[in-house]
């Protein structure tokens, strides 16, 4: 959504998005708590490169000097532009993937989990922050998020609309708690370690 009328999808609405951060203490505070846990996740992993998926407004690259950001378009301040369904990547080359509110806006998480099996190394991590699905969550994300957060959706994959206007905010939950025995099955090389509301 816009504060100053651009399109969603848009370069200007992601700057409009890092100032409005910038100047929310408690925004800024919220994306300080979920960048130091990210930090705390990552600290212990094996040698190889970080990637940042969605990285748009965000600044975890002051904090972790070493981090390869990306967004599916050209942003400011951003190293690569990358789609998460084709990582421009190595095999085993990647010892984590990091994101903030990006799985639930891909268009086809199987092609993403595909992608994070294939290039994390041994002991890698994927780290996300996405919506829970949580009484609060629900009443939070259907009444005031101008976001769709469907739980009863069949289909993992999103319609393919823009990078930020196309999402389903449930899609973590459907696929790593309704769905779990799925992903199991579809990706033995990966685990998930926890889940924290």
């Amino acid at each position: 959504m816009s504060v100053d009328g651009n399109e969603p999808d848009s370069a200007e609405t992601t700057q409009e998005h890092a100032e409005c951060i910038a100047r929310k203490p408690l925004l800024r505070a919220f994306y300080d708590q979920c960048y130091d846990r990210i930090r705390s996740e990552v600290s212990s992993l094996p040698p190889g490169q970080i990637l940042e998926l969605g990285s748009g407004p965000g600044y975890l690259k002051t904090i972790l000097p070493d981090l390869i950001t990306s967004d599916v378009i050209a942003l400011p301040g951003i190293d690569r532009v990358v789609s998460a369904l084709d990582l421009p990547f190595a095999d085993d080359s990647l010892s984590a993937i990091v994101m903030m509110n990006v799985f639930h806006h891909l268009q086809d998480v199987e092609a993403f989990l595909s992608e994070a099996e294939r290039t994390l190394r041994t002991g890698g991590k994927i780290v996300m922050i996405e919506p829970a699905n949580t009484l609060w969550g629900r009443f939070i994300y259907r009444n005031f998020h101008h976001e769709p957060f469907e739980p009863a959706a069949e289909s993992w994959k999103l319609n393919g609309g823009g990078r930020l206007s196309d999402a389903n905010g449930a899609l973590p939950w459907i696929v790593f708690k309704r769905d779990y025995a799925r992903f199991r099955e579809r990706f033995p090389g990966l685990d998930l370690d926890q889940i924290q509301p």
